[in-house]
């Protein structure tokens, strides 16, 4: 066990404020024992601060404020208190000092281990999981998005439900072991598991209500762009930017949870419909991502990924591979994808000139708009749905509407006027020109 970070607000994090701390003497002499013990680090792929740094930012997304931080190495994490004997004393008299009412976990806790730290440390103790789920709740708006953290919440509290003693125990055998019969817990795990169906039924609901919609979409050609990257990557500036939708953006992890698809007109004139969706994280907990599987529905149902990272973060590469493992939990890693690096604002100026875009790397700034129209290039020659050709068109001049539909869906590489009929060299979608079929030469 190793400490590499401990900061409080009651004293500064260095060695020299050791003796003003309020840890225990046992739980230092625990930790100068361990100090030498082999470490195997649980993120060894992400700096442990930046993961403490994450876990900040999702807590301040949370509503919370932050009085206290602590990060802890050790080989194998304890059954009954993830963290040891020794830690768990510190971290009580870090509670007791500070007045903290929260203790945060980035590590998922057991029932028994988060029963056992919240006896231990007289306040209430949560996981990651738990954090991301309140977060997930305070953002949702439309009752899609309620119905799905509902159903997470609910999966998530179902093996939680502890006991509440003899004395609601069930029916036994022989004398004196007769109880009162049902017990509380199987009540409320009865009312829990009716209330999950209730949930999934509604739930089911929406996707029918879904699977109609794309239906009805699909009969026309219009291609689905999904907008995927990990949570603050800045997806929903970049999707403002691009349909000014004006939806709701910020700089808090998953300030967007609701889907919103919005069309977007490319180069080509041909018409996409762009769809943003809820943020990644690492390890993105189970229950979301199956209580989210109607949303994430438009992502296995695109044509194409924009891959939106953070071009300034310096765990860009790692955040970008956590992307790609819940892409393949939805078993659409393999659909064609565009790296967007997002944010080269921020850049150094000569970092930024030094940028390079390729087919299936573009550098942007969704906020100042930087980098927009290589982004639609770089989707129009992506997509194949509705391919653009080349044709000529004999339209008379008294038929307006045929020719209103050239100005608006089709580029004019040529025109020439003979007699009272316009002859036109154009490019168009395949759609527009079956549209203008009895006037093509």
């Amino acid at each position: 066990m190793e400490f590499t970070s401990r900061r409080f607000k009651n004293g500064p994090s260095d060695r020299k404020s050791e003796a003003a701390s309020p840890i225990p003497p046992s739980a230092k002499i625990a930790r100068s024992a361990a100090s030498s013990a082999p470490v195997a680090d649980a993120h060894s792929e992400v700096p442990p601060e930046d993961v403490l740094d994450e876990l900040r930012e999702l807590t301040l997304s949370a509503g919370a404020g932050v009085v206290g931080e602590m990060l802890q190495r050790r080989d194998r994490p304890d059954s009954a208190t993830l963290i040891g004997s020794g830690k768990l004393e510190e971290l009580q008299g870090a509670v007791a000092a500070s007045d903290a009412d929260l203790v945060i976990f980035d590590h998922d806790l057991s029932p028994s281990q988060q029963r056992n730290i919240e006896r231990a440390l007289e306040a209430r103790v949560i996981d990651r999981t738990q954090l991301i789920l309140d977060i997930f709740a305070k953002h949702a708006r439309t009752a899609e998005g309620q119905l799905q953290v509902e159903l997470a919440q609910l999966q998530y509290l179902l093996p939680r439900l502890g006991g509440r003693g003899i004395e609601m125990s069930q029916l036994g055998g022989g004398i004196g072991t007769r109880g009162p019969g049902e017990t509380q817990l199987e009540t409320d795990r009865r009312k829990i598991n009716r209330r999950i169906r209730h949930v999934q039924k509604q739930l089911e609901d929406v996707r029918r209500i879904r699977r109609q919609q794309r239906a009805r979409r699909e009969n026309v050609p219009v291609a689905v762009v999904a907008l995927v990257g990990y949570t603050n990557a800045g997806k929903s500036t970049l999707f403002n930017a691009l349909t000014k939708a004006g939806v709701y953006a910020s700089s808090k992890m998953f300030a967007t949870l609701d889907p919103t698809l919005r069309g977007v007109m490319l180069p080509s004139k041909r018409q996409v419909l762009l769809s943003d969706t809820v943020g990644f994280i690492r390890n993105l907990p189970t229950t979301l991502v199956s209580a989210f599987r109607a949303t994430l529905e438009e992502v296995q149902r695109a044509a194409l990924l924009l891959h939106v990272a953070d071009a300034t973060s310096p765990v860009a590469l790692e955040q970008q591979r956590q992307v790609e493992d819940v892409l393949g939990e939805l078993e659409v890693q393999d659909k064609p994808q565009i790296h967007v690096m997002n944010k080269i604002d921020l850049l150094a100026t000569s970092k930024r000139a030094a940028l390079i875009n390729s087919g299936k790397v573009v550098h942007v700034s969704a906020k100042s708009g930087l980098g927009m129209e290589a982004l639609l290039h770089a989707i129009d020659e992506a997509i194949t749905e509705d391919p653009v050709k080349t044709a000529r068109l004999k339209i008379p001049q008294a038929d307006g509407k045929a020719l209103s539909l050239v100005e608006a869906k089709a580029r004019v590489k040529k025109r020439s006027y003979r007699g009272s009929n316009v002859h036109l060299e154009v490019e168009a979608p395949e759609s527009v020109l079956r549209k203008l079929g009895e006037y093509v030469v």
